[in-house]
C-alpha cells in the first residue's frame, strides 16, 4: 500500500505558487510532513483529500488515480483538517452515528456497535453523552480521529493535530496515532518538529511550495553530523553573526541569544560543536528558501 504523488503543482489566483513540482512516495505507517506556516502543507493535504484540484501532476493511492476516482478515494480516506468544526450542543455518540450514516453504515445496530468501538478506541466512551462544545482541545482532536476512522480508511490525513494541546493531551494523541499507523498510511502535517521526531519513521520537509528533503529522520540528522555549532551572544550582535555565519536557529535564554550555526569546517571564535537533532535538520533545509530567524 502506498500513496504516490508525481510532479504536483498548484497556484492560486493571487499568484501564490502553493506547490511547485512536488513528488513523494508515502508507504504504510506514520509519515511526517514538516514545514513553516504557508509552506504549502495544507494545500497538499486538501489536494490529496480531493477537496481541490492541482494544476499539474497526479496522485494515486494503490494505483487508483485520485482525480479520476474521487468518490472511490473518499470512501478509503479519513481526514482531520486543521480547522475541524463541531456542533457544540450535539454529543459525541449522536454525531458519530450521523457521520457513520453519511458514510454508508445503514443498519442502526451496526452503527451503534461501530460508534461504541470508536469511542472506546479514542478513550472518549465515558464522555459520549457530553456536548462536543464542552470538550477540551485534546478531546476534540481525539473525536476528530474517531470520525476519520469510520469506514476503515487505508489513508488518514491529520493537519496540524497537536497545535494548542497541553503535554499530557499531546502524549495521548501521539499514542493514538502510533497505534493507527501500524496498519494504515497516516500523513501527519505539522510545523512542530517534536511531532515528527516522536512518531514518524519517514518524513519530508517543504518550504515555499517546494520539496526540500525526503527520507528517514535519522538520515537527515546523520547528514548534519559534525556540522552544528552553538554559541551564546548578546542580542545586539545577531546581525553581524548572520553576515559571517550560516545561523539556522536562535533561542533567547536569560537575556543571552543562543545561536546554532551550520558549518562544513570547524569553527573557533567561541563556538562549541554539538550533536545535530531533527530541529537542526528542519531549520537547515528551510534556510535555503527563507530566513528561519524571522519566521
Amino acid at each position: 500500500m502506498e500513496l504516490k504523488i508525481q510532479n504536483l503543482s498548484k497556484a492560486y489566483s493571487n499568484g501564490v505558487q502553493a506547490l511547485n513540482n512536488i513528488s513523494l512516495t508515502i508507504p504504510r505507517g506514520m509519515f511526517g510532513l514538516l514545514g513553516p506556516n504557508g509552506a504549502g502543507k495544507s494545500t497538499l493535504m486538501r489536494t490529496i483529500a480531493t477537496l481541490q484540484d492541482a494544476d499539474n501532476g497526479s496522485i494515486s493511492l494503490d494505483g487508483i488515480d485520485i482525480s479520476e476516482n474521487k468518490q472511490t478515494i473518499r470512501e478509503r480516506l479519513g481526514y482531520l483538517p486543521q480547522d475541524f468544526g463541531l456542533y457544540p450542543r450535539i454529543n459525541a455518540e449522536l454525531m458519530l452515528d450521523h457521520i457513520a450514516q453519511m458514510k454508508g453504515v445503514i443498519k442502526k445496530g451496526d452503527r451503534k456497535n461501530l460508534v461504541a468501538s470508536l469511542l472506546q478506541k479514542v478513550n472518549l466512551y465515558q464522555h459520549r453523552k457530553k456536548g462536543l462544545g464542552t470538550y477540551s482541545g485534546g478531546m476534540r482532536q481525539r473525536f476528530g480521529i474517531a470520525q476519520a476512522l469510520i469506514g476503515n480508511p487505508s489513508l488518514i490525513i491529520v493537519d496540524e493535530p497537536t497545535a494548542g494541546l497541553d503535554p499530557s493531551e499531546r502524549n495521548r494523541f501521539y499514542n493514538l496515532l502510533s497505534e493507527i499507523g501500524e496498519n494504515t498510511i497516516v500523513i501527519l502535517s505539522t510545523h512542530i518538529v517534536e511531532d515528527v521526531s516522536t512518531l514518524c519513521s519517514r518524513m519530508a520537509i517543504i518550504c515555499a511550495g517546494e520539496l526540500m528533503m525526503e527520507g528517514k529522520p535519522k538520515d537527515g540528522i546523520d547528514q548534519l553530523k559534525d556540522k552544528i555549532y552553538k554559541k551564546a551572544i548578546q542580542k545586539e550582535s545577531l546581525d553581524s553573526y548572520k553576515k559571517e555565519y550560516q545561523v539556522i536557529s536562535t533561542k533567547l535564554v536569560e537575556g543571552e541569544l543562543n545561536l546554532r550555526v551550520e558549518s562544513d569546517t570547524s569553527l573557533g571564535n567561541g563556538f562549541e560543536p554539538v550533536s545535530a537533532d531533527l530541529e537542526d535538520v528542519y531549520f537547515s533545509h528551510i534556510a535555503k528558501k527563507v530566513d528561519p530567524i524571522t519566521l
